[in-house]
Formats: C-alpha cells, structure tokens, sequence
C-alpha cells in the first residue's frame, strides 16, 4: 500500500497527480452537468451537489499531500474569490481550499523527528526542549509548526521542514506547464505565467530557513515595540537550515476574525494595509507574501506577523518613482504617470502608448487607494482589480501586452494582490488612498493607528518619507 503521508517527489508521479486534479475532476463535472441537462430534475441537482463537493475535497486533499508549490498555488486561490465555478459552488471551494491555509494536512511526528535529528547532528530533542508536541498546530506547504517549551520555559512555535520538499519543489519548477494549467483551473484571473516564473526565482529562497530567521530577525527589531505590529522574536540557537524557532504568539486565527464587527475587521485590515505597504517606506523592507494564515489578533489588540520566508529590500531610488507614479495617477497627469511607469521598467516604448488609456488602466488597478474617499473592499473590488492585471478577458487586455512587470517590480505586485485579497475577505473599510497620503506626501496621519505609528517612528529617530511637494494643494 502507498504511504499517503509521504510527499511524492518525482516529476512524473507529481505531473499524475496534478493531472489528475486539472482533467479527472473537471470531466467528472462536465460529466455530471451533460447529464443534467437531459435528465433534469431534484434527484439529478443533488447529484451535481455530490460532485462538486467530491471535486473540491478531492483538490485539497491532493493538493495537500503534495505540499510544495502546487499547494501554495492552492493556498492563495483559497483567498481569492475566484470566478473559476459556478456560483452556486463557490462556497463549497473556498471552504475546501480554506483547509489548504489554517488545516492542511501535517506529517506524521516519526517523519519529521528524522529532520530535527539530522538538523541538530543527532542530539535528541529531549536535550534541548523542556517538552515538545508531537501534533503539529499547523502545516503548510513547506513546513508544519509544532508547540514546544524551552528548558528556560519560554513557549515556542518550531516550525520543520518537510522531509523530501526540497526535491517536489524542484520536480514542481520543472513541471511548469502543468502548474500553469492548475493555476488557471483554480483562479483563471491569475496571471499564470508570471506566478510560476516567480515561483522559479523566490520560491528555494524559502527552503532556507537560516534565511527567513535573518529576515525576520530585521522586522522583529524594527517592530519591537510598536503598538499594534508585533513580530515574534527568533530563538538563533536553535533555528538551523531547515528548523526555525520563533517564540509561540497566541491569538485569533483569520477565520476568527471574520466572524467580527465591521469595525474590528477594518481596523485588522488597516493594521495589514499599514504593516504591508507601509514597511516598504519606514523600513525599505516589506513582505512580499500575504497571507491570511500569517497573522493573529492578539488579545491586546496587536496583531502578529508570521512568516518571512519571502521579502524583499527596496534602494531609495525605486521608493520615490514609485512615490512619483502615485502622484501622478492621483493628480490626473497621464504624461506623468506614462513616464514614471517606463522609469519603473513597466513600458519600454511609453510613444507607442496612449497615455489616457494607461492611466484609465492604472485606476482600475490601483483605484481602491486612489480613490479619497472610504472604499469598501470586497471580493467584487479584489476580482476587478485581478481582471484588470492578468485576465486576457479584459478590456485592457491590449495595453496589457505592451506592458511588462520588471524584475525588481515583480514581488511588489505581488504583495499588492495578496493584500487586496486579505482585505476583500474582510469587507475592510477606510480611505486607503488617505493613509497613502501618509508615505508618499508626508501628510499628517490619517488614522488614530496612523498617529500611534508615526509617534512610534518618531521616537526612534526616523524621519517621515520625504513628501512630493506637489500633492501638498490636495490635502
């Protein structure tokens, strides 16, 4: 018998698998539907129900077993509300795809001890922690997280590497065409192509967890202290290659914090708006990897930022064009934006493009922080702005083919999809376009939490961003 808890690594084995989510699944709906439409009837209705819901269990627990980039392609379809099924289906998905954030499968604690041991040159784990929970307290699509106390008594999150991933993430690089299917299968919105490129580029970044520890290390200090971020710190000595261990943050798990008021869940997403897009101008360093299963909300009222395995570091120079093209598309000066955006590397022949058009195109995008006034995000806002992005469906499909997203632009944009898409499940609400005022103009803040993190700033020496003294008329 197959052992079901053992990552299949192979290219072809793995290629089968996918294979089998891409094309048995889809037939067996296509199957079913056929024969509705002649049959008709209750009893026909319940039995397209039953595949629906055997089609997406099936997805997930594939997609689960398999771990490594198909799982992540999974995971950030579960936060999108895709357009990808009927609508009637789209709750019973994003239900089974939800499991691929907050309940993916773990690994059987025997297999996973084997890394532990390896990574700390066999001396037992009873050495070096007081006690250790063999169930994990969650998984993902690298690594599972188990509970632990240090033999000083500090609880701590110890998150381990998945025996074998290394070698499916590469079989999963490889198997590019059949990744690129899965991704538009689950969310045909997604640019395809320029996930899994990225995937090629970052994603082996993240088996390093020596890396993530030195990244995460730089946000803790950088946060400590604040108000309402909180980064746990990282225990040094004993995080290694592939087992990082940070100190054990409690809290309200995302789907928790649905279940809350419409202040408490705007206010949340301010807190992921500001700690996103506003690490990028207080510490030219942001993470590119949102993600509703990264963040807890803290009893007091903090909210904890987990998993920095994916950053990146920005020079002054790139901030201020960036700065600049948000000045422009807010100022309604499309020759400005066009060439702000061929600085950024997004045009090469900025005379070739109509300058209006680009800038109808940037709004459809970016309008949600563009825009001064309260701006509800929801899925129909978050499936917009991915249709005006990536969606060959789209009006601005054309433009979009004389566009291109530069290497160093890459990752930004994916933070901002990533955001929008947190935000659009938590139906978060405020004037967006307000707070960026903040970072780009050097406004006076917008937001109580915006007075609270500019007081904190402040008080260690940093500077506001240098404001474009153009957009000062417009405060």
């Amino acid at each position: 018998m197959a052992d079901e808890t053992k990552i299949p690594k192979g290219r072809v084995q793995r290629s089968a698998k996918l294979g089998t989510i891409v094309g048995s699944q889809g037939a067996r709906y296509a199957g079913t539907r056929a024969t509705n439409l002649v049959r008709g009837g209750e009893a026909s209705q319940e039995k397209l129900d039953k595949r629906h819901a055997e089609a997406a269990m099936k997805m997930v627990e594939t997609l689960g077993q398999m771990k490594g980039a198909a799982m992540k392609i999974g995971q950030f379809a579960s936060f999108i509300d895709t357009e990808f099924i009927p609508e009637e289906y789209r709750e019973v998905y994003q239900e089974q795809l939800a499991k691929l954030r907050s309940d993916a499968p773990s690994m059987p604690w025997e297999k996973v001890v084997k890394v532990l041991e390896e990574e700390y040159d066999g001396e037992p784990v009873e050495s070096l922690f007081a006690s250790f929970e063999k169930e994990a307290v969650a998984a993902a699509s690298i690594g599972q997280v188990h509970r632990a106390t240090l033999l000083d008594g500090r609880e701590v999150a110890v998150k381990i590497q998945y025996p074998g991933v290394a070698e499916a993430l590469e079989s999963d690089l490889r198997n590019a065409g059949v990744l690129v299917r899965l991704a538009k299968v689950l969310a045909p919105g997604l640019d395809a192509k320029s996930v899994i490129k990225e995937m090629r580029e970052r994603v082996l970044e993240e088996l390093d967890y020596e890396f993530e520890a030195q990244n995460q290390r730089s946000f803790s200090r950088a946060y400590a202290g604040h108000p309402f971020i909180y980064v746990p710190d990282v225990i040094t000595r004993l995080s290694r290659r592939r087992v990082l261990v940070t100190e054990f943050v409690e809290g309200l798990d995302f789907d928790q914090i649905k279940e809350l008021g419409d202040e408490e869940r705007s206010r949340f997403g301010e807190i992921i708006f500001r700690g996103s897009f506003g690490s990028i101008y207080h510490l030219q360093h942001f993470n590119a990897d949102p993600h509703p299963g990264n963040y807890l909300l803290m009893d007091d009222g903090r909210v904890a930022f987990l998993d920095f395995g994916m950053t990146k570091k920005l020079d002054r120079e790139q901030i201020e064009l960036e700065q600049r093209a948000f000045d422009a598309a807010t100022r309604d000066d499309p020759e400005g934006l066009k060439q702000a955006l061929h600085d950024l590397g997004f045009i090469q022949k900025p005379s070739k493009l109509d300058a209006e058009r680009l800038m109808s195109h940037v709004k459809a995008i970016g309008g949600w922080y563009m825009e001064d006034d309260e701006v509800l995000v929801d899925p129909i806002v978050v499936m917009r702005m991915i249709e005006a992005t990536h969606d060959p469906r789209s009006e601005y499909f054309e433009l979009m083919r004389r566009e291109s997203i530069p290497a160093e632009e890459m990752m930004g944009r994916r933070m901002e999809i990533g955001v929008i898409a947190v935000l659009g499940q938590l139906r978060a609400r405020r004037n967006w376009y307000r707070i960026m005022r903040e970072w780009v103009y050097a406004d006076q803040p917008a937001t109580e939490l915006g007075r609270q993190e500019w007081e904190f700033f402040e008080s260690r020496g940093n500077e506001r961003v240098p404001g474009i003294a153009s957009g000062r008329s417009r405060a």
